[in-house]
This record gives C-alpha cells, sequence and structure tokens, in this order.
C-alpha cells in the first residue's frame, strides 16, 4: 500500500520510521518531508495547510492512506476535505479536533463532564480577566484559547507580571488570534506526565507514558520550546495512577466528545498534572507529541498501520498494545538562540554514525538538503534517540550519541530526564 504523511518535524519523522517497519506498506510520502524523511520517504513539495493539492496529490498517486501528523492542518479540517474525496485518513475532523484547537472548549468540556483539571475562567475582555486575577491567589496560569506551537501559556508569580501577561495575550496579541480569548487558570504542583492513546470513537487504548520538558535551559529556565527532550516510560505514571485515569479520565473524555456529537478518530495525547489530590489535565493535543512519538513508537511492538486501520474501522476493540520492556530517551539538539533568534543553514555532521546502530536514532525535526549536504534548517534541528535496559542506561545512550553530531550553533539540555534519579 501507499501512505501520505502530512507534517515536516521530528514526530512526522518517527511516524515514517513506523510506518517504514510494517510489510503492508509498498511506498511512503511526506509533504513537505526535511531531509531526514526523505532518505525513508518520497518527499512532496506540498506545505501542510494545502488541503487542496494534498487531496490532488491523494488521488493522483492512488494514495491508500493518509496520516496527518500537526496540529495546524487537523485544527484547519483537513481530515473532513479528504473524507469528502472518499480518501482514507488517519486523524480527527475538525469538529473533533477541537479538542486541542480551543483550550476555552476543552476546559469547558472537562468541567461539564467531571473529569479532574485544575480550576479556571475563560475570558474575552481583557479588563475583566484582570478583575478575576486581582482576586485570586499567585502564581497564576494564562493560557491563550487557540494553538500558539506549545509556547502560548504563561506563569505570572504576581500582579505585575500577570498585567503583562494579558497584555501579551490579549492586547498585544503575540499569540495572534489564539488571544481572542484567554483561560485563565490555577497553578497547579506536582509531577508532568504526557500519556497518548489511540481513539476510534468509542474506544480508547493507552500507549506507553513519557515526560517532556519544555523549557529551554537546565533545571527548567528559560522560555517554552516545543520541547527540548523527553523520556519514556515515566517513574512516575504507576499503576494507581493508570488505575484513576483509565476510570475518571480517559474513556470520560473520549466518551465526552461522542455525547456532544464529536466522535474523536485519531491521537488523544493527555498532559497529565500528578498533584498531590491526584491526577489532573493540564492539557489535550489531537495527535502524537513531538518530541514524546520520538520515544513512544520505538518502544512499540504492533504494526502501526494494523492500529491506524482500527482507529479509522472502529474496531480498535480487537486490539492490544504491546510496548517492548525497556527505555527511550530522546535529547534535542537545537540552534542556539532557540526559540526567540537563531541561524540556520549549518551543515550537519556524523548522522551517518546512526546508520548500522541499532536502537539509536536520529530524527530529523528542521533540516533540508543543501547542494547535497544536510543543514540546519529550523530552532529545534534533531531528535537524538537511544533505547536501554532502563531508563538510566538510555539516557546514558542518548547522551552519548549526541557526541556524535556536529553542526555549528549546536545546543541542548543536559539534564533531560535527570528526574531518572529522583524516582
Amino acid at each position: 500500500m501507499k501512505v501520505l504523511i502530512v507534517g515536516s518535524g521530528g514526530r512526522e519523522h518517527a511516524i515514517a520510521e513506523s510506518v517504514k517497519r510494517s510489510p503492508k506498506v509498498d511506498k511512503i510520502y511526506c509533504a513537505p518531508g526535511n531531509a531526514g524523511i526523505g532518505q525513508i520517504a518520497e518527499c512532496v513539495d506540498i506545505k501542510a495547510m494545502e488541503f487542496d493539492k494534498l487531496v490532488d496529490f491523494a488521488k493522483s498517486e492512488g494514495i491508500d492512506l493518509t496520516i496527518i501528523g500537526m496540529d495546524d492542518p487537523l485544527v484547519g479540517g483537513i481530515v473532513d476535505e479528504f473524507e469528502k474525496a472518499d480518501l482514507r485518513v488517519f486523524g480527527p475532523n475538525k469538529a473533533a479536533a477541537i479538542l486541542e484547537g480551543s483550550k476555552a472548549f476543552s476546559k469547558d468540556l472537562m468541567k461539564k463532564y467531571n473529569i479532574p483539571t485544575a480550576k479556571y475562567e475563560n475570558f474575552t475582555d481583557a479588563d475583566e480577566a484582570l478583575k478575576y486575577i486581582e482576586a485570586g491567589k499567585f502564581p497564576v496560569v494564562l493560557k491563550a484559547d487557540g494553538l500558539a506551537l506549545g509556547k502560548g501559556v504563561l506563569i505570572c508569580n504576581n500582579l505585575d507580571e500577570a498585567k503583562e501577561g494579558i497584555k501579551t495575550i490579549m492586547q498585544d496579541k503575540k499569540f495572534g488570534d489564539a488571544g481572542n480569548t484567554m483561560v485563565v487558570e490555577e497553578f497547579m504542583t506536582g509531577r508532568e506526565v504526557s500519556v497518548l492513546s489511540f481513539v476510534d470513537g468509542k474506544t480508547i487504548r493507552i500507549m506507553t507514558s513519557a515526560q517532556d520538558h519544555k523549557r529551554a535551559g537546565d533545571g527548567d529556565t528559560g522560555l517554552n520550546t516545543g520541547g527540548m527532550g523527553t523520556f519514556s516510560p515515566s517513574p512516575f505514571y504507576t499503576k494507581e495512577v493508570d488505575e484513576f485515569c483509565k476510570k475518571y479520565i480517559f474513556q470520560a473524555s473520549v466518551d465526552a466528545m461522542a455525547t456532544e456529537g464529536r466522535e474523536f478518530k485519531g491521537i488523544i495525547f493527555f498532559g497529565l498534572m500528578l498533584t498531590e489530590d491526584g491526577p489532573r489535565v493540564l492539557e489535550y493535543n489531537a495527535r502524537f507529541g513531538d518530541p514524546e512519538a520520538q520515544v513512544v513508537l520505538p518502544r512499540m511492538k504492533n504494526d502501526i498501520i494494523d492500529v491506524i486501520n482500527a482507529c479509522i474501522d472502529q474496531t480498535l476493540d480487537q486490539v492490544e498494545l504491546e510496548f517492548e520492556d525497556n527505555a527511550a530517551v530522546c535529547v534535542v539538539l537545537a540552534s542556539d538562540g532557540y526559540p526567540v533568534k537563531y541561524e540556520k543553514g549549518f551543515e550537519i555532521k556524523g548522522l551517518e554514525k546512526f546508520d548500522d546502530k541499532d536502537g539509536y536514532y536520529c530524527f530529523h525535526a528542521g533540516t533540508r538538503l543543501d547542494n547535497g549536504k544536510i543543514v540546519t534548517n529550523g530552532g529545534r534541528v534533531l531528535g537524538v534517540t537511544a533505547k536501554g535496559e532502563n531508563l538510566k542506561a538510555a539516557r546514558a545512550n542518548a547522551y552519548e550519541a549526541t557526541k556524535w553530531i556536529d553542526f555549528e550553533n549546536k545546543y541542548m539540555r543536559n539534564d533531560i530526564g535527570k528526574a531518572i534519579d529522583e524516582a
């Protein structure tokens, strides 16, 4: 069969690697892809938001399955366009992708169906938001309602910071229309855990857990990024936590969406906070996480095509997910200055060292081909991932593998998975 993957980052590279392992797949395309994906798939020069062109390409090439990796096209309704053209596609439709597309919607959904989350209020007026914050406690969390590349969340420790945060989101519109509505949320403390799942509209199958590192600097300092590294599984996602989430969060979220007439087929990413009062939902995403996919998918034993088809055909109840009894750690190699200002176009050396290394992966996030050489083309450049018999071994392997790669202005955090030592 022929498979088309829509996206251009490390997540899509990880998906492509999983698809490549399926004996059912003869040919992989990726639009637009990147230099690394181009080594295992044919990259197509069509952007992720060019729905008509993607549909035309899928029809003309006889694509049997399209996998949507990115949030923007999902929230924009790409699945609806593919379905109108009778094309087989994996991902939530526009009505369901609002689960990620609007934080205000998802918070209201959780409140309505008693799904544990932080206390909050939604605001479309900056003055009203300020009045609410002035009467509350600090720290407080401000969230732009819409998509903001994982960066539209501000933690404010005092009133001055809150005023500046309101200005940033609602008045200066730093995150564009995503800030037309703002969520003001109580600040929660605890361990963060990410749990990805496959969903077919009614049945949910949970993948292994992971933990991301969002801040740019060591010790969780600096600005929020798209993710500087991750590890799987999380030692903090215990059997007790799993049982609680299965009872009060996972299936409840799927059922709530179905009850609302927004049947969800695809991936639900649960961002959880493990508080003293139990697990709480921080956020939902409507697709694989990045870089969570880079540590979860390499550990999955199932044929990803079988699982995706079960989601589309609503036969997921017949599938049991299996994961290797090991661990994986991903360290993101970024361009120095990310996420604010950085230079691109530097040659990347050492990529060939991953070719014959079992259990080691170098997922491309921001790369391109330039006169036969692979060069940097983004803030997050590569996701160096390694497996190990346990988390400490995987972490050591991943950091050793980062030494194989070199490019000018290479930057990384040196404490990815350090929480492992505290578990």
